[in-house]
């Protein structure tokens, strides 16, 4: 594999450091319960409003909260404390309810009702229509509780899984085979801008950038985020200066680009990701658009795309193109990037100077000192404790589907793909996946081994790709945290994740319908994502399902072939190797709504502020990042407060 530049700049921006310290302590308890009382909701609330949630923000909220407090109380956080609370954050806002939200309309939906699937979804996924707990819109009903206690100990399993397969391929990839993970210092460097705002000085370079991104972020969410919040509780219709989620241009340039989804998404946040993101999976993404920006209208006009027609938004238009062409031809561009990735992990193992397997062995088994590290045996035990338990409990729930499907899933696929996965993050910072391979298993279990019906597709199979744990394991190693700091933290946010999660998501549900207008992105999206996901479970079922009228087989070839074709003919160029991904990714089909603030911001970053401040720009653009989602994030919380509040005083009776 060739060196590339650009990734190189990216590994080299941190180091692990010598020493590592616990970061757990009292400060992580009061944090855990803060993040999910406090800020849970407002993440639930943006991700319904306007799709996106406030993850990022409730880290560099709950930090900056902390460390002003800890400052009063004359102490301080140290680094390690910060990251701790950082990862408490993220995982609290996983938000597990959110899934029996989307349940609750799934079952009730009217793509369910048109393709026929209502009564085929399983009891323990969600009450049928009719039930009074979805009447009443509450989860308090015993009509929830299988499907609330089956989610829970779903949770619970996860959350040992973490410290599984994941932890065990970060310890191969990275203590032995020394893959650098360019990535990686990207999602530690806006942690460590928070650890110098601890200082009794606050006179670096990081919080200083911190900042501004927060008062961009304030400025912007007050207008994106709070003003259609605040009038659309005082007036019969919201304000919005700026279109959420965007602006449908699809009617306007259909008789100039006949079956392209064409819009503009105005969300600012685009813009410093375009400066974050490695400036040649920008541009790549964004010439693989245009290509099938070009495409599109040939293939209307040759009969390919025949399901389209003039009037279409953004919506339809790309659930038309994806049941003529785009879903079987994205297949072909998943596998000629799996493919590739393959290919590469193979020949970097054979080119490798490996050490001796003796060496190899006894540095798998010896971790560096003082890192918190546990036991690889451990690790290989809790993967393969969980693995039994998803099937077994999978077979319980869906007992017509063949338990070696399930085998297969735990013991074969997850370890190769996620080995390779992990290699590739190690490499060149690209997640690798092989697609349709979970869909194709069900579909052959249906027509070969007998099963039919669509509750495998909501059963917790063993089927997961652990390359993304290896960097997270890597983010942790360098900012000086010990692994043992981890683990507490996983044992106390569980529960409080599940009972804030729970008490919200059916606060929320009970002041509007989900979706409604109260929730535009829901009401705008969760259409398209039914319909493409119950398309898909029909193919399971007995007679005709038009998931088999969408899956073309020669188109999977074409996307396969071009993909391969492509990444070959630039490999032969020589360009980068994150340019050459991007284009093979940006050939499936894709909105155009993002990709411009993206570019834009992408070209800002590489013309003129790397010019401006040098390879210190790679470290400045993270931070940047970082607090504009805080300064978003906080915008966020204040809509969801005043809606909440002002929803609630309608409500009372006087």
């Amino acid at each position: 594999m060739i060196e590339d530049k650009e990734l190189k700049e990216y590994r080299d921006l941190l180091t692990p450091p010598e020493q590592f310290r616990d970061g757990f302590g009292w400060k992580s308890v009061i944090g855990a319960i803060f993040i999910g009382f406090l800020m849970m909701p407002g993440s639930m609330y943006l991700g319904l409003v306007i799709g996106t949630g406030i993850g990022p923000a409730a880290r560099w909220v709950t930090i900056i909260l902390f460390a002003e407090v800890a400052k009063r109380a004359y102490t301080r956080l140290n680094q390690q404390e910060i990251f701790v609370l950082y990862y408490m954050a993220g995982a609290a806002m996983a938000s597990p309810f959110s899934g029996l939200l989307w349940n609750q309309y799934l079952v009730q939906s009217e793509a369910a009702r048109i393709l026929g699937l209502t009564q085929h979804i399983p009891s323990w996924v969600a009450p049928q229509p009719g039930s009074e707990s979805l009447i009443e819109r509450t989860f308090f009903h015993r009509d929830w509780l299988i499907p609330i206690l089956l989610m829970v100990g779903f949770e619970l399993i996860q959350a040992v899984d973490h410290f599984g397969l994941g932890y065990a391929l970060y310890r191969l990839t990275s203590d032995v085979e020394k893959l650098p993970f360019p990535m990686a210092p990207v999602g530690a460097l806006g942690n460590m801008a928070l650890a110098e705002s601890t200082e009794k000085t606050e006179t670096g370079w990081k919080w200083r950038l911190f900042s501004i991104g927060g008062m961009v972020g304030l400025c912007f969410g007050a207008i994106y985020v709070l003003l259609p919040a605040a009038s659309g509780v005082i007036l019969n219709e919201p304000v919005r200066l700026l279109p959420i989620p965007w602006i449908e241009l699809t009617p306007v340039t259909e008789d100039i680009l006949p079956a392209v989804a064409t819009g503009i998404q105005l969300d600012l946040g685009l813009l410093f990701i375009g400066m974050v993101l490695p400036f040649w999976a920008v541009v790549g993404g964004a010439v693989g658009f245009l290509i099938t920006l070009a495409a599109n209208p040939i293939l209307y006009h040759h009969g390919i795309l025949q399901r389209w027609h003039k009037g279409m938004g953004t919506v339809d238009t790309v659930f038309a193109n994806n049941f003529d062409f785009y879903m079987s031809f994205g297949i072909g561009i998943g596998l000629a990037i799996a493919l590739i990735g393959i290919v590469q992990v193979l020949r970097g193992l054979r080119s490798d100077a490996l050490a001796p397997f003796r060496q190899r062995i006894q540095k798998l088994f010896t971790p560096p000192p003082g890192r918190g590290d546990f036991s690889i045996w451990i690790a290989i035990g809790i993967y393969v404790g969980s693995t039994l338990t998803y099937v077994i409990l999978c077979s319980f729930l869906v007992p017509g589907f063949p338990w070696i499907f399930l085998v297969a899933y735990g013991f074969v696929y997850t370890p190769f793909i996620s080995y390779v996965s992990a290699r590739m993050e190690g490499i060149t910072g690209q997640f690798v996946s092989l697609p349709m391979v979970r869909e194709a298993s069900f579909i052959a279990a249906s027509k070969f081994f007998g099963y039919h019906g669509i509750g495998i597709w909501y059963a917790p199979i063993p089927f997961h790709n652990y390359g993304k744990a290896t960097v997270r394991w890597r983010e942790i190693e360098l900012t000086g945290t010990s692994f043992r700091s981890i683990i507490k933290a996983e044992i106390l946010v569980f529960p409080v994740v599940m009972i804030a999660s729970l008490l919200f998501s059916q606060y929320i549900w009970r002041l509007a319908p989900i979706p409604s207008s109260q929730y535009p992105y829901a009401q705008e999206l969760w259409h398209l994502q039914a319909l493409n996901t119950l398309l898909l479970q029909s193919a399971t079922l007995e007679g005709y399902s038009p998931f088999f009228e969408a899956l073309k087989g020669h188109y999977v070839l074409w996307g396969l072939g071009l993909g391969a074709v492509v990444y070959w003919i630039l490999s032969v160029l020589h360009w980068p190797i994150l340019l050459i991904y991007g284009i093979v990714r940006g050939l499936g089909q894709s909105t155009p709504h993002g990709i411009f603030l993206e570019i834009i911001g992408a070209f800002l970053g590489r013309y003129y502020f790397s010019k401006k401040y040098g390879l210190a720009w790679r470290q400045y653009a993270p931070v940047l990042l970082a607090g504009f989602s805080c300064g978003m994030g906080l915008m966020g919380m204040l809509a969801m407060g005043f809606t909440l509040i002002m929803r609630s005083l309608s409500s009372l009776a006087y």
